[in-house]
């Protein structure tokens, strides 16, 4: 059986909340790009322009690409042939967050309490979704959410007789709804199905699926297709200013659900959609 001592753990995750608010994923880059080419609207095509060189500003000179540096979101994927030594995952993830949000001047944004409001000063606890998977690997992917868009994030317990029709009504509503405050361009996570909790950690997960990746199912894959065109003639735009790009992508994923219920959860992401991986 092979061990992973959690001094791995901490410093993978301590490199990862760094380098996920220092540096952007291709495909979203790639995408604001190719979004900026296309736009014909002035201010729409600036606001992109300098989203891109805000993008190198923080590249070139290591510093994170927004203020709001998020609540550190951990999926982590547990091969069952593993064996994790030398003391608790969750302690090792939290102190990961912790050395990587001092060491890596980004800013605390979590409170001890809700209602206290009281900060923790480390940016900890994580919010970390385990899943048990085969073979010998520990993935993990780390990915700061910042509330600008997290708070513009909806669940639905739709009936079943809403249909195909009723999940997109309640998605398009939702980016309606959210406007400019979750800094379009933005990207759309989709769960659709499972429970209350399984729809809304599907939409997050979604979140971490490469954009220029479509959903395998053919079915779900045109339904991406027809919502991100719907949403981009939406108008809002960049930054909320018009244009034709209002949202990068839509990524839906889905899971059975019961006989009486049809949960639909949008988790909203800004235009830099933070994440890492590493695989240990």
């Amino acid at each position: 059986m092979k061990e992973i001592h959690i001094s791995k753990i901490i410093a993978s995750v301590k490199k990862l909340c760094v380098e996920a608010n220092y540096y952007i994923c291709d495909d979203i880059k790639n995408k604001i790009i190719k979004a900026c080419n296309e736009e014909d609207w002035d201010i729409g095509k600036n606001i992109l322009k300098n989203i891109l060189q805000n993008i190198d500003i923080s590249k070139n000179e290591n510093v994170p690409m927004c203020q709001d540096t998020g609540m550190v979101c951990v999926f982590i994927e547990i091969g069952q042939d593993i064996h994790i030594v030398g003391g608790n995952i969750k302690d090792a993830i939290n102190e990961g967050v912790r050395q990587g949000y001092n060491q890596g001047f980004l800013r605390k944004s979590v409170v001890k309490d809700p209602i206290n409001r009281i900060n923790t000063k480390d940016n900890t606890p994580a919010i970390i979704y385990y899943d048990i998977v085969s073979g010998d690997k520990l993935k993990i992917t780390v990915t700061p959410k910042g509330f600008g868009s997290e708070n513009m994030s909806q669940i639905k317990m739709l009936k079943p007789a809403d249909g195909i029709d009723g999940v997109k009504d309640f998605i398009i509503d939702v980016v309606k709804e959210a406007g400019p405050n979750p800094c379009p361009p933005i990207v759309v996570g989709v769960g659709i199905g499972g429970t209350f909790e399984k729809a809304a950690i599907m939409s997050k997960k979604a979140l971490i699926r490469p954009i220029d990746k479509r959903n395998n199912n053919s079915f779900y894959c045109e339904l991406e297709y027809e919502l991100l065109e719907k949403i981009n003639k939406l108008g809002i735009g960049p930054q909320g200013f018009g244009g034709k790009t209002t949202a990068l992508a839509v990524n839906i994923e889905t899971f059975p659900t019961h006989i009486a219920g049809l949960p639909v959860a949008v988790n909203i992401s800004c235009h830099v959609t933070r994440h890492k991986e590493i695989i240990l």
